[in-house]
């Protein structure tokens, strides 16, 4: 993530933020500029920025802004969709007569945005399924039936279909199932990450045309799926999974250790670009410590670009994990990167900086359903 600052008042503001607590001009988020910037309200309910490249643009707020405040996008006035380019891809919300699901729909929609900041960054391909039903995304926000003999909402993906159960939302909800499912890492966004991993593996390797280069560094992912599963839930991973998988979930399955590895890869660029964006450098007394220069190229389409992200990382992943503990909390970053996995991270970074399709625009979408 990047550093933002107020237009008018050049205060810091951050990527979540709709007012400048300084100048109190209302900010947003400007996908076409890639900043979070402060508005003038002008003529008709527009709005524009007082960026030089952004003279003779006019912007209209998401619809979910205005009405919900769980948006802080903002859309190009001739634009038709009523709803910005994350908001839009939202198929089914949650029944918000309930408060508590408006809550959690918005943590929600916060988590999603910040995916789509880095997909945005990366050029990946992002297509809607109200433009394209068969290979495009959408997104469902479920809450649990109240009716416990009814099944409850499982969080993951089907054809471009990303379904987040509510519940995923809950802080200590949350916590219990990492528990349970004795994960030493859950968040909302790495969900996120996660699921839309297995979107981006129908989208750049099986219709890619890279699924044998796939094959190679992860598997076949021909095997049994739901064996596998069957396999993993019941026995666990093998005792020697760090050696070459990033999580003991990417054990289950070529599919799964893809949509983990991709996630991570996710994390690694957001984290690096906001350090450097921050100014971070780390330089130790001694020689033989981790450093980190503060120049390090995050989404660049070079090898050599991921052979800097990797020598970042560790250094920012020390200080965080440090840093943590001084404050009484469990490390930030509980993973540890073998030779293995870093050549399955270069692939994915080899696939999302390659050259991609421009993405197609879609219609004005019908109103949003609620569940």
């Amino acid at each position: 993530m990047k550093v933002f600052h107020c237009d008018h008042c050049d205060h810091l503001v951050f990527f979540e933020s709709v007012m400048c607590v300084v100048c109190e001009h209302t900010l947003a988020y400007l996908p076409d500029l890639g900043v979070t910037g402060s508005l003038d309200q002008s003529r008709d309910g527009l709005w524009t920025s007082p960026l030089e490249r952004a003279r003779g643009k006019t912007y209209r707020l998401c619809q979910n802004y205005t009405e919900h405040a769980v948006c802080n996008w903002a859309v190009p006035a001739d634009d038709p969709d009523p709803y910005c380019q994350s908001c839009r891809l939202t198929r089914v919300i949650p029944n918000l007569s309930n408060p508590a699901n408006k809550a959690a729909w918005y943590k929600l929609e916060l988590a999603k945005r910040r995916l789509l900041y880095t997909l945005i960054a990366l050029k990946l391909p992002l297509v809607s399924k109200a433009h394209d039903p068969a290979g495009g995304l959408a997104f469902e926000f479920l809450a649990d039936p109240e009716d416990p003999s009814l099944p409850r909402v499982l969080t993951g993906h089907a054809d471009g279909l990303i379904t987040v159960n509510l519940a995923e939302a809950d802080d200590a909800e949350r916590e219990r199932r990492r528990t349970q499912m004795h994960e030493p890492y859950r968040t909302v966004l790495g969900h996120f990450r996660h699921e839309v991993g297995h979107h981006y593996w129908n989208v750049l390797i099986r219709d890619g045309g890279r699924l044998e280069s796939f094959r190679d560094v992860f598997g076949d992912e021909r095997a049994d799926y739901g064996a596998a599963l069957q396999q993993h839930y019941a026995t666990g991973a093998p005792s020697d999974w760090q050696n070459n998988f990033i999580s003991a979930y990417a054990t289950a399955h070529p599919w799964e250790d893809w949509a983990e590895t991709w996630a991570h890869y996710l994390h690694m660029v957001d984290a690096l670009e906001t350090a450097v964006g921050c100014g971070i450098s780390i330089r130790p007394r001694r020689a033989d410590e981790p450093s980190l220069k503060p120049d390090t190229k995050v989404v660049s389409r070079t090898p050599s670009a991921f052979d800097a992200m990797i020598a970042s990382w560790h250094p920012l992943t020390y200080v965080l994990n440090n840093l943590n503990r001084g404050l009484g909390q469990p490390d930030g970053y509980p993973f540890v990167i073998s030779e293995k996995v870093v050549e399955k991270l270069r692939f994915v970074h080899d696939v999302t900086t390659a050259p991609q399709p421009a993405p197609k625009r879609s219609p004005p979408a019908a109103a949003v359903a609620v569940a």
